[in-house]
């Protein structure tokens, strides 16, 4: 009996002692958990730190992994098992480039460790670097130098005109003489000066005058310009802007007996077609209001739909199919166009209507 309360001691001991060993975990502890790396400039570069961390435990510890918050902070640590009673580290490196002012980032370390999580952060101010002409002006119209190769003129009433300038910079050793090739009937154009000096800049003036441009919604054109009498094409600027009727002069009599825009429905799903598939829908216009309703013009978001109104003026009470068809050739999956449709009716000038389909391809 003796022997057998003996044996049965020793194994609960064995039992204990393998147990307490199970349960015993590394622990980790760092110098310090943060890093400021102050202030400095954008053309110093990648700025780097490192954090150095001991294992205080009694079993080994491993790191199994650190992530930074931000593709800019890149980490590198000990992939190794560190010993108990050893060292360890993990190095954070934050790359400045392009992120000028105050920064904070934090770097999560994850291991076997009694603590599992631990964050780790750097700070700092980086002081931005004098931007080059080319970033500043980072396209090119010939051997000239611009922000953007466009303008916008946004929204425009119909009697309205507006005016747009745009730097045109010279970074050669050369002056630059800037002409003109066509230019729109509704566009007014001027650059002072004419000649663009070495390493200076010249502003192109243009006016927008919408009483002149046969259009409503959205109308672009291009300016072609000649660089040192080089006509190529390629020199040019976009040219935008949203065209409105002018309803403000409207009295409240007239607004009463004005046009009104009412669809039988704004949208039409065609359901699954077959790619190559041509499919048409009409929706129903009708003028509610008590004078001619004017269609002033028809957009659709993409050239393969097509839309064609039965007329463009529709009397009062009178109604009209609004014909669209969508063309599938080329098309796979689900498919959303939008049509506009832009009306002398003063509350609800532009209309939107949308087809919806999905295109299926044989297998």
């Amino acid at each position: 009996m003796k022997h057998l309360i003996r044996i049965s001691l020793m194994l609960v001991l064995i039992a204990g002692a393998a147990n307490l060993f199970a349960q015993e975990k590394p622990k980790i502890v760092f110098e310090e958990l943060s890093h400021d790396f102050g202030t400095f400039k954008e053309e110093a570069g990648v700025q780097t730190t490192e954090f150095t961390f001991k294992n205080t435990g009694t079993v080994p510890l491993l790191v199994n992994n650190v992530r930074a918050s931000c593709g800019c902070t890149t980490p590198k640590w000990t992939r190794e098992p560190v010993a108990p009673g050893k060292s360890g580290s993990i190095q954070v490196s934050y790359n400045p480039k392009n992120r000028p002012g105050r920064f904070a980032k934090s770097v999560t370390v994850r291991s076997n460790a009694e603590t599992p999580v631990v964050a780790l952060t750097i700070k700092g101010v980086v002081e931005q670097r004098e931007k080059t002409i080319a970033e500043l002006y980072p396209r090119k119209i010939g051997n000239l130098r611009v922000r953007t190769p466009g303008l916008s003129f946004s929204k425009i009433k119909k009697n309205e005109t507006k005016t747009k300038t745009l730097e045109l910079v010279n970074d050669t050793d050369t002056p630059i003489a800037v002409g003109f090739r066509t230019v729109p009937s509704h566009i007014t154009v001027k650059v002072s000066p004419e000649v663009v000096p070495a390493k200076s800049k010249s502003i192109l003036t243009v006016t927008y005058d919408a009483s002149k441009k046969d259009a409503f919604g959205y109308a672009s054109d291009r300016l072609y310009l000649t660089i040192d009498g080089d006509n190529n094409y390629r020199n040019s600027i976009s040219l935008g802007a949203t065209i409105e009727e002018d309803f403000s002069h409207l009295t409240p009599e007239e607004l009463a007996n004005a046009p009104i825009v009412s669809f039988d429905s704004n949208t039409y799903d065609f359901g699954n077609i077959k790619q190559n598939d041509k499919v048409e829908h009409s929706f129903s216009l009708k003028n509610s209001g008590k004078r001619d309703l004017i269609i002033r013009n028809v957009r659709s978001s993409c050239g393969c739909t097509a839309v064609t109104p039965a007329k463009t003026v529709i009397s009062s009470g009178d109604s009209v199919p609004i014909k669209v068809v969508f063309d599938s050739r080329g098309r796979r999956g689900r498919q959303s166009k939008s049509i506009t449709i832009i009306t002398n009716d003063p509350k609800t000038p532009t209309s939107t209507l949308r087809i919806t389909s999905n295109v299926q391809t044989e297998s």
